[in-house]
């Protein structure tokens, strides 16, 4: 009997194949839909008031280290050296306060972001920390001639499983599950900066590629992660991961922005 079930199901199948296929010869295909702006079709909702959760390299984040402290970055001898440089004070007076805000340590720096949609192909982030605002560019062709900023370039692609892809190989039903993405950015065209507040250097040739994803946890909250991955062929001999955490906020309660401060070791 299961091998007549089987059988019949098998048939079947083939058979749907065949009328959809007669179908598409006689009538055409579908007219295609027109593609959903990069706001439409994305998988999460990054949107919103987030507060970093520091539960890693709390002395590196939450004080200045001291100058020669390193830890973990794998800087090769000449950022080392460039790193031992560091002076806070000068920084200030060439008004380069804002070098450990720019974008490949800016998520790095406590504080609160601000997320929101710029236009339907540009999302925006906003730190209260350092007052400062990333636009993460969807499609389109980077600019021609791009002044490097402490921000840099970004271009941002919605990655991971599709509605499309679900259906290929779960069927139908999966047309009313929600796709499972995240967002990958690639910044380039930064200002040199600070890995972190005591003078670890990264160069104007420093690649940035961060991969943003969110989740609801256990208590209904939900959850903002951000790995990082810096590269940089001037002062790094391999590439520079973190990853970090923030909590969705009901609210601007607490926003504060502050501008940047070259601040010294306590």
């Amino acid at each position: 009997m299961k091998g007549r079930l089987c059988l019949f199901g098998g048939a079947a199948m083939i058979l749907a194949a065949i009328v959809t296929a007669r179908g598409v010869a006689q009538f055409g295909a579908p007219p295609a839909e027109p593609p959903k702006s990069p706001r439409a079709s994305a998988p999460i909702d990054l949107t919103g008031y987030w507060v970093s959760i520091v539960t890693e390299d709390w002395r590196f984040r939450m004080m200045v280290p001291d100058k020669g402290d390193f830890a973990s970055v794998p800087l090769n001898p000449e950022g080392r050296r460039v790193a031992n440089t560091w002076d806070p004070a000068k920084d200030k007076v060439d008004g380069n306060e804002c070098r450990s805000y720019g974008a490949a340590g800016l998520m790095r720096v406590p504080g609160r972001l601000h997320i929101s949609w710029e236009n339907d192909a540009a999302l925006r982030i906003d730190t209260d920390s350092g007052t400062q605002t990333r636009l993460l560019h969807f499609g389109g062709s980077e600019p021609s001639a791009i002044t490097p900023t402490w921000q840099g370039y970004s271009a941002a692609d919605w990655e991971g499983l599709r509605p499309g892809f679900l259906i290929a190989y779960m069927g139908q039903h999966a047309a009313a599950q929600s796709p499972e993405g995240y967002l990958k950015v690639v910044t380039t065209h930064m200002r040199p900066g600070y890995l972190r507040k005591n003078g670890v250097p990264y160069s104007g040739d420093a690649v940035l590629t961060e991969y943003f994803d969110s989740f609801t946890g256990l208590q209904n909250d939900r959850w903002l992660v951000i790995a990082t991955i810096v590269t940089d062929p001037q002062y790094l001999f391999q590439s520079f991961i973190t990853s970090t955490h923030f909590k969705k906020l009901s609210d601007a309660s607490g926003w504060d922005p502050t501008p940047c401060q070259a601040d010294q070791p306590r």
